[in-house]
């Protein structure tokens, strides 16, 4: 089973106690989302490899580390995904970023794909799926699983909000995948929507309904 991790940094938890607030506006929960985003990305790297390289400083030639193994790739789901990926990229901005369109059938519930554009070498990198709302987890999963049919085999979910319904799924479904995420909620409402949660991500990071 892949780790769950729940970032629980004073930071990330102030910043998304902001985000929570309704009266939270556009520009504040852009802001706020893009520093969370940097601030999970300093946990998700965490195990990041490493190799042996030797620097010459003003006073010495030193043996010093720097990144190694695998490249990184980002993938938003559109369109709340989006509001983490500058904050992701601040810390790699050697990254590539893919992205994968899902929107959630209002009666169904279940997440339907319209837009996939992903780096040509998707497969040998090390990828990051940015997802901040983890409701039911199908929107997640469905993008894992596009992810997983290109042949890509080293995926992170990170997200904002969850519940133990969404947790769970992805679990089930992708047993292989670490999920890094600063919250777990009470429950899904009759409308899957989170609860307390901070509504719809995608309007109050776009300012749509």
């Amino acid at each position: 089973m892949g780790k769950l991790v729940v970032v629980d940094h004073p930071l990330v938890q102030h910043k998304l106690s902001l985000m929570r607030d309704k009266n939270c506006g556009t520009k504040d929960f852009r802001q706020l989302l893009e520093e969370v985003g940097m601030l999970m990305a300093y946990e998700v790297t965490r195990s990041l490899p490493l190799r042996e390289i030797e620097v010459e400083t003003p006073i010495a030639t030193c043996r010093t580390k720097v990144l190694a193994g695998k490249k990184l790739g980002i993938v938003p789901i559109l369109r709340a995904g989006l509001g983490m990926v500058d904050g992701v990229m601040n810390l790699v901005p050697a990254a590539k970023v893919g992205h994968i369109g899902l929107y959630r059938d209002p009666v169904t519930h279940l997440p339907v794909e319209y837009y996939c554009k992903l780096p040509p070498d998707v497969n040998e990198r090390d990828l990051f799926v940015l997802d901040p709302m983890l409701a039911t987890g199908g929107s997640s999963i469905a993008a894992i699983d596009i992810l997983k049919e290109r042949g890509c085999t080293s995926i992170k979910l990170v997200c904002l909000v969850g519940c133990p319904e969404g947790v769970q799924a992805v679990q089930e479904a992708h047993p292989d995948v670490d999920i890094y995420i600063a919250a777990i909620d009470e429950k899904l409402n009759e409308n899957k929507y989170i609860v307390p949660g901070l509504g719809d991500a995608g309007d109050r990071l776009f300012g749509t309904k």
